[in-house]
C-alpha cells in the first residue's frame, strides 16, 4: 500500500528452543550472540539473552531482566510474564549483584516491595516461583542490571547450568553496555536538535512549537503506517529538522535545509524526506517535480503532517488529498485519535 520493503517471515513449523524455553537441542552461542546484535535494542537483546539462558538452564522457565539506571527496572520478560511488567521499579535478590541459586524465589521478591508493587507482581505469576537462578550483568565491576531465571517446579538448578548461564550474561553485558551508551548519546543528539530548532524558529514567533508538532503527527502516521523503531528514528529527525533551511530565509529552504545531513549517512532517508517534503502527488511540486510514491514515503508523511499543523485540521486538510497530498495517507489521518 505504501511501497515499504517486506520484513522476511521466519518459517514456522519447527519450534524455536529459545522461544519455547525447552532444551531441544544445543544451539551454537556465537550465532544467538549474532542475533543479539542485530536486534539493537535494550528490550531486544534482554528478550534474546533470557530465551538462551533458559535453555542452559534446562526445563520450563520464566524469566525478566533488571537494569539499573537510577532505580531498578524491569526491562524485559520471558515465557509467561507479561509485558505489563515492562518499567515496573521494583527491589530484589539481584540487589547483591552476584550468581546465585535462591530457593522459594519468590519469597525474598515480595518481601522486598511494597503492597501496589506486589499486587501487580502477584497478576502476572510471578507468585509461583518456587526456585530462581539470578545472574548479574556487569561490565568492569559496573552493574547494569541481572537476569532472573524463575521455574515453577522445586527442581533444583545444576551447577554446571549455573556456571554457564553466569557466563552467558558476562557475554551479553558489554552489548548491553554499547545500548546504554548510544541511548544517552541519543539523548543528547535528539536535546541538541531540538535546541537548534528551537533557535532558528525563535526568529519567527508565529513558528515556536511548529517542528515539535509536525514531528507528532508524523510519528502518529509512521506508527499507523508500521514502520520500525529505527525508521521512526529517522522520521522524527526528518521532521524535527524539516525548516532548518529557514535559517538561510524561506527560499529554497528544504534544499537547504537537507543539506545540512549531507555527510550523515544513517539519516539519508531523513535527508530525502527534507528534501521532497514540498513535492506533490500531481507531479506540480518542487524541487524535483516528482510525483505519486515516485516521492519518498518520509516525505509524503511529512508533507500530511505539515500541512495539517498549518491549516489548522482535517477539514481543510481534505481537499489536497490526491491532489498535493497522498489520498492514502490523508485518509490513514482522518482515522487516527486526534
Amino acid at each position: 500500500m505504501f511501497r515499504r520493503p517486506r520484513t522476511p517471515q521466519t518459517p514456522t513449523g519447527t519450534p524455536d528452543p529459545r522461544k519455547t524455553g525447552i532444551n531441544q537441542e544445543p544451539l551454537d552461542p556465537t550465532r544467538v550472540l549474532a542475533d543479539l546484535v542485530s536486534r539493537p535494542t535494550q528490550e531486544g537483546v534482554l528478550e534474546g539473552a533470557l530465551s538462551y539462558a533458559a535453555t542452559l538452564m534446562g526445563g520450563a522457565v520464566q524469566g525478566y531482566a533488571v537494569v539499573r539506571r537510577g532505580q531498578d527496572r524491569v526491562a524485559a520478560v520471558f515465557g509467561g510474564y507479561p509485558k505489563s511488567l515492562l518499567g515496573l521499579a521494583l527491589t530484589g535478590p539481584w540487589a547483591q549483584m552476584r550468581s546465585r541459586v535462591v530457593p522459594d524465589g519468590s519469597r525474598e521478591l515480595f518481601d522486598t516491595n511494597g503492597p501496589e508493587i506486589t499486587a501487580q507482581l502477584e497478576q502476572a505469576g510471578l507468585r509461583d516461583a518456587q526456585i530462581s537462578l539470578v545472574v548479574p550483568l556487569s561490565v568492569r565491576g559496573r552493574h547494569l542490571g541481572a537476569l532472573i531465571l524463575d521455574r515453577a517446579s522445586s527442581d533444583g538448578v545444576a551447577p554446571a547450568a549455573q556456571e554457564a548461564v553466569t557466563k552467558w550474561a558476562a557475554a551479553v553485558a558489554p552489548i548491553l553496555s554499547i545500548l546504554e551508551s548510544r541511548e544517552e548519546w541519543k539523548q543528547a543528539a535528539r536535546q541538541l536538535t531540538g535546541a537548534l530548532v528551537e533557535a532558528v524558529e525563535s526568529q519567527d514567533f508565529d513558528s515556536l512549537g511548529h517542528a515539535q508538532a509536525v514531528t507528532d503527527v508524523s510519528l502518529k502516521l509512521g506508527r499507523a503506517v508500521g514502520l520500525t523503531d529505527r525508521e521512526l528514528e529517522e522520521l522524527w529527525f526528518a521532521s524535527m529538522l524539516h525548516d532548518i533551511g529557514k535559517i538561510h530565509g524561506e527560499q529554497g529552504h528544504a534544499q537547504v535545509g537537507a543539506n545540512f545531513l549531507h555527510g550523515v549517512p544513517h539519516l539519508s532517508e531523513a535527508q530525502k524526506a527534507i528534501r521532497h517534503h514540498h513535492e506533490r502527488v500531481d507531479g506540480q511540486g518542487e524541487p524535483d517535480k516528482l510525483s505519486g510514491e515516485d516521492i519518498p514515503l518520509y516525505a509524503r508523511i511529512l508533507a500530511v503532517a505539515n500541512a495539517y499543523v498549518r491549516l489548522g485540521g482535517l477539514d481543510r486538510l481534505k481537499p489536497q488529498a490526491g491532489k498535493g497530498l497522498d489520498a492514502k495517507l490523508v485518509g490513514l489521518l482522518d482515522k487516527l485519535p486526534q
